[in-house]
């Protein structure tokens, strides 16, 4: 079978980085394959493209996927990328195929699931907490807080990334706001819960969860993060507690919570397994340098 590979035009365009795409097909123009590779833009990450490839079941072992690879490494190669990374389930076809391929394992994520019906985390979120207040609101930011909440992210520029290339990420307040929008375009609800420091109104903290548009079926957490400054008192797991019971009160149809974390990131594995989030599967992060 002889393949045929058409890149495309991807109108995914954000601030901070966009899209490319390709389409494998067979010798009657039937699509079997396809690969999008995100090139960040932002200066601590113009070095980075992100791969995502996949090829029907009955497909593989033609050389679909490499060729659909070939293509997107070339890419990157000529735009002057320094590395190439890809997610792949353990023990997976796309876990075989990117070791096999010169992709080496950068990092290990566990993810995880909490199933609201039995989650119970009032006790947690009535602890005191001296000094602090959480506040919450969906979709952007309140104007009055949205430059302590871009100041905030820094939050997360220690998070655990073990060998993984993957640079630093800059937030202003515009890339808070359009990250909001974007979840708020493809029809989902985003709900963050902040720490505030009542000794100067600023942001310590912050954990965020999005919600599928349905009400149904499994949110998704993002990211959760607290300053170095106000660490060690317990924020972290205060904010999911309470991002949990939010989601309780106000989407009674959703089923659960799903969340992923590094293996190394044994602070914040050990607030998911407090609060009752059970594993459910490991997910490798691969990197190809170029």
């Amino acid at each position: 079978m002889s393949i045929r590979i058409t890149a495309l035009t991807d109108p995914d365009r954000g601030l901070s980085s966009y899209r490319l795409a390709w389409l494998a097909s067979d010798d009657a123009g039937v699509p079997v394959g396809s690969a999008f590779l995100r090139m960040f833009t932002s200066a601590g990450q113009n070095h980075l493209a992100e791969l995502s490839l996949d090829v029907h079941p009955a497909e593989r072992r033609n050389r679909v996927g490499s060729r659909l690879l070939e293509a997107a490494v070339a890419v990157a190669r000529d735009d002057g990328r320094r590395c190439v990374v890809a997610q792949a389930r353990a023990d997976s076809p796309g876990d075989h195929f990117l070791s096999g391929h010169g992709f080496r394992k950068v990092l290990a994520l566990t993810f995880a699931r909490l199933g609201l019906a039995q989650a119970d985390t009032t006790e947690i979120t009535r602890q005191p907490h001296p000094g602090y207040r959480l506040v919450w609101w969906n979709g952007t930011v309140p104007d009055e807080l949205a430059d302590t909440f871009a100041a905030s992210r820094r939050a997360m520029d220690d998070m655990p990334m073990d060998d993984t290339d993957y640079g630093t990420v800059s937030w202003d307040v515009d890339r808070v706001r359009a990250a909001a929008k974007a979840i708020e375009k493809r029809g989902d609800l985003l709900q963050t819960v902040v720490t505030v420091d009542e000794s100067d109104g600023s942001i310590a903290g912050f954990t965020e969860l999005v919600v599928p548009g349905s009400g149904k079926g499994d949110g998704q957490h993002y990211g959760t993060g607290v300053l170095p400054e106000h660490r060690g008192h317990g924020l972290g797991r205060w904010m999911k507690a309470e991002s949990i019971r939010l989601a309780q009160e106000h989407h009674p149809d959703l089923a659960g919570l799903l969340t992923d974390t590094a293996d190394s990131n044994l602070h914040m594995r050990g607030i998911n397994d407090a609060l009752g989030y059970t594993p459910t599967h490991t997910t490798f992060e691969y990197q190809l340098d170029l």
